[in-house]
């Protein structure tokens, strides 16, 4: 079962559900795997504390152009839609942290003027804890795209057990790539007018790529009702709430797992696991 964990804005608790769900996952799968998509800011090392394996360097290519061999016939700035090769004049411009790799102006350059080359893009971390396989990526500093990153972070999903990849906040590029291939999507919110607003564009977006999904009330109290009726109206199961307890945040401060720090909310996340389950058949 892969399963992506998203929000439509960020401080929802997103990752708190993510890391929840992977530490109590070994006891219904043979295998977990828990990966942290948000590469800008990745979080999820901070409680699930894993044993660094790995530390591949991410790349991605970039067009070089030949001035010398280079017609000026500008068939590389046309085919670009990311406008990562322009023309001044006559001579072609590129903008490296632009280009989204696809190769196009390389393959439609008559006078084989084009090459590529590699540039780092961050890097990539993978390790164990205990049972828990771990995977997350890092963006390098100054890189202005995401989504490359995270397409080679998702390299290393296996294709068994269950899979939780916590995505990037928000409904943008990042959020889209991290989604792609998940069996269901469960939207974190919190009962805050922001938390509605947000939901409901995490929502359209998760219809139009047809990925089933449910929701998890981040943080319920009284305000909780206007979440419920709008989930409500529109068939969209709410599987799981968690309270407004104190206590949770400051687990949360100290870096440690809710489920072990708080074993009453153990049963929580199992009964949602299970309700994930039922909802992918």
């Amino acid at each position: 079962m892969k399963l992506a964990i998203a929000s439509g804005k960020g401080g929802t608790g997103k990752t708190t559900v993510a890391t929840n769900l992977a530490w109590i996952g070994d006891t219904s799968f043979e295998s977990v795997t828990y990966v942290d998509c948000d590469v800008e800011e990745p979080n999820g090392h901070i409680f699930l504390k894993p044993q660094i394996e790995t530390i591949p360097k991410a790349t991605m290519l970039y067009p070089v152009v030949d001035e010398d061999k280079c017609i000026s016939c500008g068939k590389c700035a046309e085919i670009c839609q990311f406008k990562a090769i322009i023309m001044i004049g006559e001579k072609p411009l590129v903008f490296p942290e632009m280009c989204h790799d696809c190769g196009g102006c390389y393959s439609v350059c008559p006078a084989d003027a084009v090459a590529l080359k590699e540039r780092e893009i961050g890097m990539i971390e993978t390790g164990h804890t205990g049972k828990i396989r771990f995977v997350h990526g890092k963006l390098a500093i100054g890189q202005v795209m995401s989504p490359p990153l995270i397409k080679a972070v998702k390299l290393h999903i296996p294709e068994d057990g269950l899979v939780i990849v916590d995505c990037p906040p928000g409904t943008s590029c990042p959020v889209i790539e991290a989604l792609h291939g998940a069996d269901y999507a469960l939207l974190v919110t919190e009962p805050t007018p922001f938390g509605l607003n947000d939901l409901k564009l995490a929502v359209e977006v998760l219809k139009e790529l047809g990925i089933k999904f449910g929701v998890f009330i981040n943080r319920y109290d009284i305000g909780t009702q206007d979440t419920m009726r709008y989930c409500e109206k529109g068939s969209i199961p709410v599987l799981a709430q968690l309270p407004d307890d104190n206590r949770i945040a400051e687990a949360y401060s100290k870096g440690l797992i809710v489920t072990d720090e708080l074993p009453e909310y153990r049963t929580c996340f199992m009964n949602l696991l299970s309700a994930l389950k039922r909802e992918v058949k």
